[in-house]
């Protein structure tokens, strides 16, 4: 098949036609691309899902996951959006997304026999070309949550636009020694009494801990999780909630998880902690809790964090983009992730001063949130990009 016939296949599914094999042999271990994780946001909402995925000159494939962004567009594909509330010009609201609906992560994609500059050649002009099904018009190509060692790989491909900090992204790793070994890695001894004290309370709160799939514990998630939402004054659905987390767990197995906090009385559980679990890394994807039962224990840094952390053959927490400050007193490394405009004439070319003050404001306003924070962001991956 030709590359120009494959064009018109890309939108037909989540992979763009690909089986689930083809893709994972490209996605590595990138969860949030993993062709598990792309059907799965299909579950939210239907189409237009995606998948660019091209040969590479000299053997090999590589793919991104795609978007089609309309006149309807989730809240999680606006890049117009994003670049308003940072003042700064957007390329055209409607095109193709390079990401995922959830996960908030992406990376271009490749085997690992295919040169990775000719990947993402090769893949740039095969997004630029697709034939997104949206309405007529001028269109664009804008990738959201690039990580640096991406953005890089694009710009070297041709990307002329200057890529936009969005966000820091947590990943607390542990040590092969476990437990004790993460707590001396976090070079403090004041934080390490801190956690052994938050875990002492917690233990001596008296809660029952109970592990569950969330194929069983989907109520119990919708429940706690709208809670959470509601404390912080957003409307939640949880009928629609306990749907779509019923859809989530009967397609991921086992590998959705979740940790149930409870009294042991009887009564419904009154926190809990959902997580994805894919090899030696724990992908945390929300907690809730019914606060007027808590015990003021710490709950949420031992469900979120410290639990997780002692699970066995843990190596990596992804802890995502939110509270950076908790996180990096928890030892985590904040990374920059990118917007990218793709568009062969980007409106953000020509602002290229105005992009690069409005990330290095950004990465001052996160070193000004804490000593611990400053000290969390690997800088080669934020300065250079700047």
């Amino acid at each position: 098949m030709t590359k120009t016939s494959l064009t018109t296949h890309y939108f037909d599914d989540p992979l763009g036609g690909l089986g689930d094999r083809q893709w994972d042999e490209m996605a590595g271990d990138h969860f949030y691309s993993s062709a598990f994780w792309l059907r799965l946001c299909t579950s939210e909402r239907a189409g237009p899902f995606g998948g660019v995925h091209v040969e590479v000159p000299g053997g090999g494939r590589a793919a991104v996951p795609v978007i089609a962004v309309g006149d309807d567009p989730h809240p999680n594909t606006r890049w117009d959006t994003l670049l308003a509330a940072r003042g700064l010009p957007s390329p055209p609201p409607h095109g193709t997304l390079v990401g995922q609906l959830r996960g908030y992560l992406a990376h271009v994609l490749s085997t690992p026999d295919a040169a990775p500059e000719a990947a993402a050649a090769e893949l740039l002009a095969a997004v630029r070309s697709a034939a997104a099904p949206v309405p007529a018009g001028e269109r664009a190509q804008v990738a959201l949550y690039l990580t640096t060692p991406d953005v890089l790989r694009l710009q070297a491909a041709g990307v002329t636009s200057p890529p936009v900090a969005l966000a820091a992204d947590a990943w607390i790793e542990i040590p092969a020694g476990g437990w004790e070994a993460w707590l001396a890695s976090l070079g403090s001894s004041h934080r390490a009494r801190r956690i052994r004290s938050e875990v002492r309370k917690f233990e001596q709160a008296g809660y029952r801990i109970r592990q569950q799939p969330l194929s069983e514990a989907y109520e119990d998630v919708a429940r706690l999780t709208a809670a959470t939402v509601h404390r912080y004054g957003k409307r939640a659905d949880v009928a629609a909630n306990t749907e779509a987390f019923r859809k989530q767990g009967l397609l991921a197995g086992p590998r959705a998880q979740v940790l149930l906090c409870d009294h042991d009385d009887g009564t419904p559980p009154v926190a809990c902690c959902l997580y994805y679990r894919a090899g030696d890394t724990v992908y945390l994807r929300a907690v809730g809790f019914e606060y007027d039962r808590l015990r003021g224990a710490a709950e949420y840094f031992n469900l979120a964090y410290y639990i997780p952390a002692r699970l066995p053959g843990v190596r990596m927490l992804h802890a995502g983009m939110s509270t950076p400050d908790g996180k990096a007193l928890r030892g985590a490394q904040l990374r920059p992730l990118w917007l990218l405009d793709l568009s062969e004439r980007s409106v953000l070319a020509g602002h290229a001063d105005q992009v690069s003050a409005h990330n290095a404001a950004f990465r001052e306003r996160l070193a000004g949130t804490s000593p611990a924070v400053a000290r969390s962001l690997r800088t080669e991956l934020w300065q250079t990009l700047f």
